[in-house]
């Protein structure tokens, strides 16, 4: 029996990877992001359903939930949706940017989770997958408020899975240190090209999206049984979160 999916931040990035890797390795999957036409564009050329709907807005939420399941159980729920906004200290930090970052990274992963969930149980064999970052596992300057937002879902992870274990309900957490993809530094740096370049400058083969969505499919793929609790994936020129080699 196909496996059913549902993806969220599938527009671009990560999440648009995903949703082509779990498509070429057999799940039907329903593709969520804000921006229909790329979405209809990624449903044309991979076979994924296309459905526009907000995270950060529950009845958006609700009625993704409501029509998804009308059609059909899910197996797994793949929270991708995120992102970082700002560049600041502390001090300076804008606290517009804080709410933005944890209404998406954190307030919207637990509305999907919330929405799903009921139904990941009733399923037998449910998953749950949040992609985090390196950033949630350990601080940097001028990143404070992704640090907060990013680690507030790495211990939604780690909450889920104690209290899904008797459930059945796998729960999984990716962390990724440094992808170049089309849009992450670019809106963290308020649209800035030459800025967001620079994010890469020097760097030997950072991750790309399809990298960490390999992965992703890949600890989804595995029998229901075998659990990566949490994965760490960085390109090896950052060999940790305040080293990072430049040529």
């Amino acid at each position: 029996m196909t496996k059913r999916a549902v993806v969220t931040g599938a527009s671009s990035g990560i999440g648009e990877a995903s949703v082509r890797a779990l498509c070429a390795s057999g799940w039907d999957v329903i593709a969520v992001a804000r921006r229909a036409e790329r979405l209809e564009d990624l449903a044309a050329e991979t076979g994924a359903t296309a459905y526009a709907a907000d995270i950060t807005d529950a009845a958006s939420v609700d009625r993704l939930v409501k029509n998804v399941l009308a059609t059909g159980s899910v197996d797994a729920l793949v929270n991708i949706a995120g992102g970082a906004f700002g560049a600041d200290s502390m001090l300076d930090a804008k606290l517009a940017d804080w709410e933005q970052m944890y209404n998406v990274n954190v307030l919207g992963t637990l509305r999907m989770i919330q929405g799903f969930l009921p139904a990941l149980r009733e399923n037998g064999e449910g998953s749950v997958l949040l992609l985090t970052s390196t950033a949630g596992l350990a601080a940097y300057e001028n990143g404070g408020g992704y640090v907060a937002a990013k680690f507030a879902e790495h211990s939604m992870a780690n909450t889920l899975r104690l209290e899904e274990a008797e459930h059945n309900v796998r729960v999984i957490e990716i962390a990724p240190g440094l992808v170049r993809t089309e849009e992450f530094s670019l809106n963290r740096l308020g649209g800035d090209r030459a800025a967001a370049d620079k994010v890469y400058q020097g760097v030997d083969k950072p991750l790309v999206a399809a990298d960490v969505a390999d992965v992703v499919a890949y600890s989804l793929n595995l029998p229901h049984h075998v659990n990566l609790d949490q994965i760490v994936i960085r390109p090896v020129a950052q060999a940790a979160a305040h080293k990072l080699i430049r040529r």
